[in-house]
């Protein structure tokens, strides 16, 4: 074992969860009925092997992992996947049907927005209310509120009552509580996407440092954060966890696959021209989506069939893994030499050495006439995948060379 292997072992864990399991009821009057012949038999919800009865389902299913102080445990997975469910069952909110989960030390959450905020109260006395909750004395909470309000950035509205408060005002609070006071255990639900960017990107500097001495779960659906401080991560489907481990991009990859598709997604269309095929000639598939290696080129081959002899503007936008336009190849614009023939116009449009980092994307398609006139717009045409050994979030990784400095600076 090397002595990074051993640093990793001696971190103390803080968190451990064990073969935790919770069912819900679809029906409320199902579920109350339930209830009453639990509490009739005996056996409430503290049997681990209890099959489930009709219109029951788990929620969270057989959870396991354990997690030291100075990591990041990442959280993901569709709505529905059970994440908030596990969430609330690691902070105490509701007690699971089956498993273990043993936390040491002060937990700060950020579950729901404005959750645990008493809103009759103002925001300073909120502060003073969920530190206690979190086990500081008043008098550690005295030394840290300056620096709380501070970092909420509320100096103004601290003593209005929070049920006027806004949703990232609230948000900036919670936070700040949560954080400020630097709990052994921190855990973050997707909230913070109330927030806005500055506020946002002072949240993230602000885990960087109370990292080293914390654990963190962190929930959420965009992936970019997830790999910025994360270094384990959970995916979560129907209940269950489809992967677990430290392998952050296997697990982003695996989040993603549930977008890739060819199926076609029409906009808009004013039957004046038909899309009959677009592939990429020569490049391998894998489960239905085009394989590229980092600094290949791209190329399109496509189809189409027109009932006007005016040849359009054929416009290719890139979208990211979180949806987001991140390049538009160049249109048509300027060339000539397109011909069509039988009402048949094939063309192919090449992208050299492409430099997009390692992920998936998407490509839609928008077509119109040299006026600007809309004729054909589809999502999703195609989806591929750029493979790299390093995994980056920024958009794009560009090629660069070093060498030596010369000249004295």
């Amino acid at each position: 074992m090397n002595p990074e292997q051993n640093i990793q072992t001696d971190k103390e864990v803080l968190v451990k969860v064990e073969g935790l399991s919770k069912k819900f009821c679809k029906d409320l009057k199902t579920s109350l009925w339930y209830g009453v012949k639990d509490l009739m038999t005996g056996i409430g919800g503290s049997t681990n092997e209890r099959m489930l009865r009709p219109k029951e389902f788990w929620a969270v299913k057989d959870i396991n992992f354990e997690l030291r102080r100075g990591e990041c445990l990442g959280l993901i997975g569709h709505n529905g996947a059970g994440k908030s469910t596990l969430l609330k069952i690691l902070n105490g909110l509701i007690n699971p049907d089956a498993g273990k989960v043993t936390i040491k030390g002060r937990v700060g959450a950020l579950i729901e927005l404005g959750a645990g905020f008493n809103p009759i109260l103002s925001g300073r006395e909120n502060i003073y209310n969920n530190g206690a909750i979190l086990g500081f004395t008043r008098q550690e909470i005295d030394q840290k509120l300056d620096a709380i309000i501070a970092f909420a950035e509320l100096e103004e509205f601290i003593d209005m009552p929070v049920q006027h408060y806004s949703s990232g005002m609230k948000v900036r609070l919670g936070f700040a509580v949560a954080s400020q006071l630097e709990p052994d255990v921190l855990i973050i639900d997707e909230v913070l996407a109330v927030g806005d960017l500055g506020f946002v990107l002072k949240c993230f500097k602000t885990i960087d440092h109370i990292l080293p001495n914390t654990a963190v779960i962190f929930v959420s659906h965009n992936m970019p954060m997830v790999s910025r401080i994360c270094t384990h991560i959970i995916l979560m489907d129907k209940g269950m966890s489809k992967f677990n481990g430290s392998d952050i991009s296997s697990a982003i990859d695996l989040y993603y696959t549930r977008f890739a598709n060819n199926e076609s997604n029409i906009v808009y269309d004013d039957n004046s021209i038909a899309l009959e095929a677009i592939t990429m000639p020569n490049t391998k598939q894998f489960d239905g989506i085009y394989q590229l290696s980092w600094n290949n080129d791209l190329n399109l081959s496509v189809r189409v069939k027109l009932r006007e002899e005016e040849i359009p503007i054929f416009k290719f936008t890139v979208f990211d893994k979180e949806l987001r336009p991140v390049a538009l190849l160049e249109p048509n614009c300027k060339i000539n030499n397109l011909e069509i023939i039988d009402t048949i116009l094939s063309f192919n449009v090449s992208h050299k050495n492409i430099q997009l980092s390692k992920g998936v994307y998407s490509l839609n398609l928008s077509i119109e006439s040299k006026k600007g006139s809309p004729l054909l717009r589809i999502n999703n045409i195609m989806a591929f995948q750029i493979n790299h050994e390093m995994n980056v979030w920024q958009p794009f990784l560009l090629q660069s060379e070093y060498s030596n400095n010369k000249v004295k600076l």
